[in-house]
C-alpha cells in the first residue's frame, strides 16, 4: 500500500487513496495555449466561459475536488474577476496533490493588473501548468 505521507515522484499518477479511495477520474484535455487565447479574443470572451466550464469540470471529474464546471461558469458570468484568482488556485492545488511543483496559485491572478500583457502572461502560466499536469498523468499532448 502506498503511504500518502511520502512524496511521490513528480509525474507519477496519485494512488487511489489520494482521491478518497475511489481513484482518479478521467484525464482532461490538453488545450493549445495560443489557439485558446486566440479563440477568446475572436469570440469576444465567449470561449473564455467555455474554457472555464470545461477545465473546471475536467479537474472536478478527475480529482473529485474543486468548483466543477457549473459553479465556475456561474462565477465567471456574475463575478468574473474572481475567476482570475480561483482558476490558477485550483490548477496549483491539483498539481500539488499529484506531487508536482505548484507553479501557479491564486496570486498568479495579480498578473491581470497589467492591462493585456498581464492577461497573456496569466493565461500562458495557468494553461501551461494545467496542460503540464494532464500530460504528466498520461494525457496525449
Amino acid at each position: 500500500m502506498t503511504d500518502l505521507n511520502q512524496p511521490t515522484t513528480p509525474g507519477t499518477p496519485l494512488p487511489p487513496q489520494a482521491y478518497g479511495g475511489r481513484g482518479p477520474g478521467p484525464l482532461g484535455q490538453v488545450r493549445g495555449t495560443g489557439i485558446s487565447f486566440l479563440l477568446m479574443v475572436v469570440t469576444f470572451g465567449i470561449y473564455g466561459l467555455v474554457y472555464y466550464y470545461q477545465t473546471h469540470e475536467e479537474m472536478k471529474q478527475h480529482s473529485g475536488e474543486g468548483l466543477g464546471g457549473t459553479v465556475a461558469l456561474l462565477l465567471s458570468l456574475f463575478v468574473g474577476p474572481v475567476m482570475v484568482f480561483l482558476h490558477p488556485a485550483e490548477v496549483g492545488a491539483l498539481r500539488e496533490r499529484a506531487g508536482l511543483e505548484k507553479r501557479v496559485s491564486g496570486v498568479t491572478g495579480l498578473w491581470n493588473l497589467l492591462p493585456f500583457v498581464g492577461t497573456i502572461v496569466w493565461f500562458v502560466k495557468t494553461n501551461g501548468a494545467l496542460n503540464d499536469y494532464w500530460t504528466s498523468q498520461g494525457a496525449p499532448a
